[in-house]
């Protein structure tokens, strides 16, 4: 039963380094293509950063940088309307792709529009729905919602300062 459990464990630990990788390779494709290739990346890294330390390494500043820009890109109303905006308008490519149109031939195109099908047009609406969850997630997490955990320790005293604290009032008049 021991070599049950050790076949298992391998099993799993190869399957999350698998999928781990696989993240970041069809990241960095879907950085050319249509799709969320920086999230995927960052996704990707983050499975990886369990087993490898370099990806730990990588992970920390960049999710300092995604927390900044969210914090940024919600700071004012305009700015969540136009992400809004922005994301609606690539869920509605994301239709059109789908569909795929008849379009007026120009230069080396035809009369169909570039990469069109069910695959573009799918890998554009969930970026625009992934889109629109980050910036919800964001709305609530940075203007209704408390501090990221980062920045709330630096408001706490540390473990020395607490512990040379006077327990009741009695010591302090000693």
């Amino acid at each position: 039963m021991t070599w049950l459990r050790g076949l298992a464990s391998w099993v799993r630990a190869t399957g999350v380094e698998l999928i781990g990788w696989l993240l970041v390779v069809t990241g960095v494709a879907a950085l050319v293509l249509p799709g969320p290739g920086l999230l995927m990346m960052v996704a990707g890294l983050a499975v990886l950063s369990n087993r490898y330390e370099w990806a730990e390494r990588r992970v920390e500043p960049i999710k300092e940088k995604a927390f900044e820009a969210a914090r940024f890109g919600v700071e004012t109303w305009p700015r969540i309307a136009l992400s809004v905006l922005g994301a609606c308008i690539v869920m509605a490519f994301g239709v059109i792709w789908w569909v795929g149109p008849t379009v007026p031939e120009v230069g080396p195109f035809g009369d169909e529009l570039p990469f069109s099908g069910w695959a573009t047009g799918l890998s554009m609406m969930l970026s625009s729905l992934i889109a629109l969850s980050l910036v919800a997630y964001s709305v609530a997490r940075f203007r209704y919602g408390v501090e990221d955990d980062a920045s709330s320790l630096d408001d706490q005293p540390d473990e020395r300062s607490l512990r040379d604290l006077p327990l009741d009032d009695e010591e302090s008049e000693v």
